[in-house]
């Protein structure tokens, strides 16, 4: 059973992602309703693809009459940093149970910031129940947002150029808020780094794949270290 102080410290945690989901979904559902598609389209898409970036570059997709192997190959290439993801949660997702398969469906970018921290939960007799509801409010956070961004777009006119960029200063409000609620670094600078020496090898439109695999080496490598208590 939940408890609702677990909740409470849930939604504590999820707010800044609430402030941004929110205003994220709504510019998802006016890009939507912009193509043509209305309100049911906002909440079945956010609600059964709930992939961010992906969900934008749909309603392209849909719009243009892009084949269904088109759509699973770009669905691939864009999410495929969620290959990496899943990888460093199997020990923490390992006891989770019946909780398991929304976990790992639920798992976005700023979902994954917060769990995966090691403070994750702290607390709480049951942390897989803080993970279930992280997931679960922040995916409530962005249908609630594409559903009134949908409406809101078919109540007036809107112009929606430039609205997407609203997700990368999402990650950077996440990124810093990670960053100042510990002391151990290494893996932002790592994360960071390793993007940045990515890109300027091999592009910003081939960077991610390598980034992620540089990034995933070396984590594992710091894993041990951070095990044996070699940082303070």
């Amino acid at each position: 059973m939940l408890k609702k102080s677990e909740f409470r410290k849930a939604f504590v945690d999820t707010i800044p992602v609430m402030t941004g989901y929110i205003v994220l979904g709504m510019g998802f559902g006016l890009v939507l309703d912009a193509k043509g598609y209305g309100i049911i389209w906002a909440f079945v898409m956010s609600a059964w693809i709930y992939a961010g970036s992906m969900q934008y570059l749909a309603v392209d997709l849909m719009a243009g009459g892009a084949s269904l192997l088109t759509a699973a190959i770009t669905t691939l290439m864009v999410n495929a940093r969620h290959l990496f993801y899943g990888i460093s949660m199997i020990d923490k997702y390992k006891h989770v149970g019946k909780k398991k398969p929304y976990l790992i469906f639920a798992l976005t970018d700023e979902t994954y910031s917060l769990v995966c921290s090691e403070h994750a939960g702290e607390g709480m007799n049951d942390r897989s129940n803080y993970f279930f509801l992280v997931s679960l409010l922040n995916q409530c956070y962005w249908v609630l947002g594409s559903v009134l961004g949908s409406a809101l777009g078919a109540a007036m006119t809107i112009n929606t150029e430039g609205v997407d960029f609203a997700l990368t200063a999402l990650f950077v409000t996440v990124f810093v808020e990670q960053w100042l609620s510990t002391k151990d670094h290494r893996p932002a600078i790592i994360g960071a780094g390793s993007s940045i020496a990515c890109i300027l090898i091999f592009g910003s439109g081939n960077f991610l794949i390598p980034a992620m695999l540089v990034i995933t080496a070396a984590l594992t490598l710091l894993r041990p270290l951070k095990k044996e208590g070699v940082h303070e």
